[in-house]
């Protein structure tokens, strides 16, 4: 079974919601990024996305564009990150997806790039820049290493949510608003009428990400779906820490505060 599927069967059977923290791979080097996945799951994340640095990330807002930049100078290849993983993985079994562009995926080999993520034990992907309607060409590597691709939904795609939910694996990637990630003071969509379109044809977990930066925006949105996202809040406090140490425990902090507002 896939990390993600135990994962969220273990928290139905517990009645609790998933809490996905996201930061950037190699920032600000890989081994802060080891001790901040290892102190996150401590602190009570559930699932963890790794960004694969990348030189445009168009969905990106300032804080995690930054993030991409600093991970890069320190030359994280995808090779580089493989072999994260493979030793991550002798220290932990919690879930982890790579968030990345399809632009390094492809330059990478589709068959290659399938088989080293099962080798070192990703259980996930996300492809913010592939449509839905192109996701076929990836779907033959996907199901022969059992490595999902994560389906995103915004607002806007009611129309296509059937076809999306059909054939969406582990969790559904729900946007809380349109336009690029970020941190913002309010969500204006209308939470309540988005999932209920979204539940009435999805029957794998949802969780919703873009825009949510505190503990008080989490615990309000957790009723509407299974799980929480959070990026570029806790990608600022390891952009603004002065030293490792101090981003490791301001994250740590932040992600112990989170878990308890969606326990509660």
């Amino acid at each position: 079974m896939n990390r993600i599927d135990a994962m969220f069967e273990k928290l139905r059977e517990q009645g609790r919601k998933a809490f996905i923290p996201f930061v950037t791979a190699g920032d600000p080097d890989l081994a802060t990024t080891r001790r901040l996945v290892l102190e996150m799951e401590k602190n009570g994340a559930n699932l963890i996305e790794l960004g694969v640095p990348f030189t445009d990330p168009m969905a990106e807002g300032p804080v995690i564009q930054a993030a991409n930049l600093r991970a890069l100078q320190n030359d994280v290849s995808l090779d580089r990150l493989f072999e994260f993983v493979t030793q991550l993985r002798e220290e932990t079994q919690i879930p982890l997806v790579f968030l990345m562009y399809y632009n390094s995926l492809l330059h990478y080999g589709q068959d290659a790039f399938f088989a080293r993520c099962k080798e070192a034990g990703i259980d996930g992907v996300i492809l913010p820049d592939l449509p839905f309607e192109e996701s076929d060409e990836i779907s033959e590597y996907t199901e022969r290493y059992g490595v999902y691709q994560i389906s995103l939904v915004a607002p806007t795609s009611s129309e296509r949510l059937q076809q999306i939910t059909a054939k969406a694996k582990g969790f559904l990637y729900c946007v809380s608003s349109l336009g690029v990630t970020g941190m913002r003071s309010e969500i204006r969509t209308d939470l309540a009428q988005f999932f209920a379109q979204i539940d009435r044809c999805c029957t794998i977990p949802t969780c919703i990400g873009f825009g949510i930066s505190t503990p008080e925006q989490a615990a309000a949105v957790k009723q509407y779906c299974d799980g929480v996202i959070i990026g570029s809040a806790i990608v600022n406090r390891i952009g603004t820490a002065q030293t490792p140490d101090r981003a490791v425990e301001s994250v740590s902090e932040f992600v112990r505060q989170v878990s308890a507002a969606i326990a509660n």
